[in-house]
């Protein structure tokens, strides 16, 4: 009984927590970067430019093959047929050799080669001189390894900019929920002055009315609020690759903002860190390559090799035999220069065509950089003007409600502006929302 109380007691432990998970910004950034499929996809894309890396590198090796072949011919390949006669002898009288006086009788022959034959072969090529194609080939791979890490990197920054995108909706949902909660105790404590007022027949009850209507509208926004905030949790889980798990909450501190100064680096210095700007550089550089591989197709290519074979007929009394040799190849393309000059113009051209595309897309990372610190700016003063407005709501909140003690208002323009300072409140939490998803995405288009 004990230990079934222990295990109880852990269980209980174990699902507090669950229940009760917050989870902060670098939380949900780690996640991210272990969980999200799309970052998984990126790392598998290294890991396959890295083989291919590795097999262009063994085009450096030799070329070794080896196989057998064995047949069965209906007739013999080679067919020596030799009709049978007298051959004359030398009887050791060289008068004798014009008109031989002795006879030796050789019968016919009928003969038959490779019936029947077995070979096995063995041979090795390496490359010598190929043009610069092996070579090209190895600095391709090794570019293209470079590329997908530098994709990699990109893949990376975009699903922490959407992390913390989704991550700051949910802080500004749950700080509207303690704004509404504000609000609805200041609804409960007017309403049960205005009560006490009703009842002492003070006032009529139209009054009374117009606190529970608000009362109400602010149950439904509270129903609202909190199925908003559940669908942005499950929305971050799915892209952290968190399961989504009722009482979820996450940890953000709104109040703590530095100036966009504290931000800044000048357009030119952040452009050369951005991947971006780096898988521009290496476009560049493909085009490049790609011409020198084509050009290594039209030059001459030398190698040299060693082959062995053994041959064997199936004979009895005869054994088959080893042989082998050495050798050398050289291939000229002669005819493929004809064409192989235009190809090689239109690839330069290409290469062209790629530097200018780099130009054109510096300029546009310059003015992403640009808007991107401008949007920052802007977002700053807002915040400012808006605190500037909150501080008059509350004020004006103040005024009012002390006019409305002294009687000197309606209970409208209470109400009226208890709502005005908490859609006030609202529209700071989001503005301050902002800036932090704005400093985000500042960060991430000067390549930090």
């Amino acid at each position: 009984m004990k230990i079934n109380h222990i295990y109880t007691i852990a269980l209980m432990l174990l699902t507090s927590v669950s229940y009760g998970q917050t989870l902060t910004l670098e939380q949900c950034k780690q996640q991210a970067l272990e969980n999200n499929n799309n970052v998984k996809n990126s790392r598998l894309e290294i890991q396959a430019a890295k083989e291919i890396q590795k097999e262009a590198y063994t085009n450096y090796f030799p070329k070794v093959s080896a196989g057998a072949l064995g047949m069965q011919a209906i007739d013999p390949l080679l067919e020596i047929n030799m009709a049978g006669g007298n051959l004359p002898v030398y009887d050791g009288n060289p008068a004798n050799l014009a008109n031989p006086t002795q006879f030796a009788y050789m019968p016919g022959v009928n003969m038959g080669l490779f019936n029947q034959m077995g070979l096995g072969y063995v041979n090795a090529l390496q490359p010598i001189y190929t043009g610069g194609k092996i070579k090209t080939g190895n600095q391709l791979a090794a570019l293209n390894t470079s590329v997908k890490e530098s994709q990699q990197q990109l893949s990376d920054k975009e699903i922490l900019m959407k992390a913390e995108e989704q991550y700051w909706q949910v802080v500004v949902l749950q700080e509207k929920e303690k704004t509404l909660q504000a609000y609805s105790d200041f609804l409960d404590k007017l309403h049960k002055q205005v009560n006490n007022a009703y009842k002492n027949g003070l006032i009529v009850k139209n009054d009374l009315l117009k606190v529970e209507i608000k009362q109400s509208e602010l149950k439904v926004s509270k129903i609202q609020l909190e199925n908003g905030k559940k669908l942005s949790l499950m929305q971050l889980c799915q892209t952290i690759g968190l399961d989504y798990q009722s009482g979820m909450n996450v940890q953000g501190d709104l109040s703590l903002l530095q100036t966009p100064e504290s931000y800044y680096v000048p357009n030119d210095e952040a452009l050369k860190v951005r991947q971006e700007y780096q898988l521009l550089e290496k476009m560049v550089q493909a085009s490049e390559l790609e011409t020198k591989m084509k050009k290594s197709d039209y030059m001459p290519t030398v190698g040299v090799g060693v082959n062995g074979y053994y041959l064997d007929q199936f004979e009895s009394g005869n054994k088959g035999a080893f042989n082998g040799m050495v050798y050398a190849t050289v291939s000229i393309p002669i005819s493929d220069w004809w064409g192989g000059k235009h190809k090689l113009n239109e690839l330069k051209f290409r290469e062209d065509m790629a530097k200018n595309t780099q130009k054109e897309n510096e300029g546009l990372l310059k003015l992403q950089m640009e808007k991107a610190w401008t949007d920052l700016n802007e977002a700053h003063d807002k915040i400012q003007l808006l605190e500037e407005t909150l501080a008059q709501t509350e004020e004006n909140l103040k005024v009012n409600q002390n006019s409305y003690n002294n009687g000197l208002i309606q209970l409208s323009d209470l109400l009226e502006a208890q709502a005005l300072k908490t859609e006030t409140e609202d529209k700071l939490t989001e503005a301050k929302s902002t800036y932090k998803v704005k400093i985000a995405d500042y960060l991430k288009v000067t390549g930090r």
